[in-house]
């Protein structure tokens, strides 16, 4: 693999920079630099989609017919750097790299017609319904049950963990509308419009005291046959493919490298425990080695799996992969983040960062002070949040045996 940068990369590289220069406001830098979590704030993400969408560049890796970009592998993830280098806040995976490449590949012409340009502006916000409180990691043994009445399926139960349900006016999610020997069979992809009578959201306090995710009750609500992405019963074909792209769809190590050097910088001044500096420290300077060789090697796996979606294909157990070295990489750089922050990297202090949602239950100071930097302030909430990365998206352990089944054929 030739990693040189041609003429024409790095002409593009100088045009990606040049519009984000142009058209990243200091608030959005802001949102971008100081997010808590993998979720931006949802307005400031909002509005940088439609920056983007304006520009043609809010679904680069979808086919070019539906509005993505006809770039090369280099230029995907050119883009994708230099928007993290950038300060750009995150878009909400939900829709233009979860469901949309799901509709793509299984919608109806009208499914197709109705959702992605939608998707592309804003003005149809998904949200997962995928995890109920008894099936989580085992996605197959959900329970929320849909019976056929005609033109409907009619949907009782809950789902959980369900990021921005509140914000979301659609839901992506499985339901049961059958059930045999095999847990797999009888389930069904919908969309499901969720200002439709029956449905409650019960918002959830994460342990970083931001309300992102919500707890979704469903009352005999009725969804129309024509929200069924695939087929009745089939559901689990969709959802293995769409699952693909949430665990290996986007390019992690750019925000991860930039972690890194971040983490690298401020280590450079910060003290040690025993005395000098603690990027001096052998301990401290062999973690970040580490974590640094580590993100250079799921830089390499992340061309691949950019390399088969450019070409059409499907991720495969490669984003199983990437899942796992991604998340686990992520919680290894938040730890030594916090170890460059210091004593001040302990105090709670939400105010001096941009959550991706509502904080519960806190009182910022009246005069609005900040212990230490911004970034030893982001420091612990992101250390909270990314505890629970080797658990959602399929737990670590399932990508595991998913990677043991079908690499090893173990």
């Amino acid at each position: 693999m030739d990693l040189a940068w041609s003429a024409t990369d790095s002409a593009f590289r100088d045009e990606v920079r040049a519009f984000l220069q142009e058209k990243l406001t200091p608030e959005l830098r802001l949102a971008g630099r100081l997010m808590t979590s993998v979720y931006a704030d949802h307005d400031a993400s909002m509005e940088w989609q439609q920056i983007l969408h304006e520009r043609g560049w809010a679904a680069p890796a979808w086919p070019v017919e539906y509005g993505g970009c006809d770039w090369s592998l280099t230029q995907h993830y050119i883009f994708s750097r230099e928007s993290t280098l950038a300060g750009a806040p995150s878009l909400s995976p939900m829709g233009i790299r979860m469901v949309a490449h799901a509709i793509i590949k299984f919608g109806t012409d009208a499914q197709k017609d109705f959702f992605l340009p939608r998707i592309l502006t804003g003005e149809v916000f998904f949200c997962q319904g995928y995890s109920e409180p008894e099936a989580g990691s085992d996605l197959a043994a959900l329970s929320m049950a849909a019976v056929d009445d005609g033109d409907d399926l009619v949907c009782t139960g809950s789902k959980i963990w369900t990021t921005h349900a509140g914000e979301a006016n659609w839901m992506f999610g499985l339901v049961r509308t059958s059930r045999s020997a095999k847990k797999q069979q009888g389930i069904t992809f919908v969309l499901i419009d969720m200002t439709s009578p029956g449905i409650q959201i019960r918002p959830l306090v994460m342990t970083s005291g931001e309300k992102i995710q919500n707890q979704v009750f469903f009352d005999e609500v009725r969804v129309p046959k024509a929200g069924v992405l695939g087929q009745i019963d089939d559901g689990w074909t969709v959802a293995k493919y769409l699952l693909e792209f949430e665990r290996g769809g986007g390019a992690a190590s750019p925000a991860l490298q930039a972690m890194a050097e971040e983490i690298a910088a401020v280590s450079a001044k910060a003290p040690a425990p025993g005395g000098g500096r603690l990027s001096d420290d052998p301990a401290f300077a062999r973690k970040l080695a580490d974590a640094r060789i580590r993100t250079e090697v799921l830089e390499i796996l992340e061309y691949r799996v950019l390399a088969a979606v450019a070409e059409g294909k499907n991720p495969g157990a490669a984003s199983s992969m990437l899942k796992v070295l991604a998340t686990e990489l992520s919680q290894s750089l938040t730890e030594l983040a916090m170890e460059a922050a210091g004593p001040r990297g302990r105090v709670y202090q939400p105010h001096a960062t941009w959550p991706g949602g509502p904080v519960s239950d806190f009182e910022p100071p009246p005069d609005g002070y900040v212990s230490g930097d911004a970034w030893q302030a982001v420091a612990p909430l992101r250390y909270f949040n990314d505890r629970a990365g080797s658990i959602y998206a399929g737990s670590n352990e399932i990508q595991r045996n998913i990677l043991a089944k079908a690499v090893l054929g173990l």
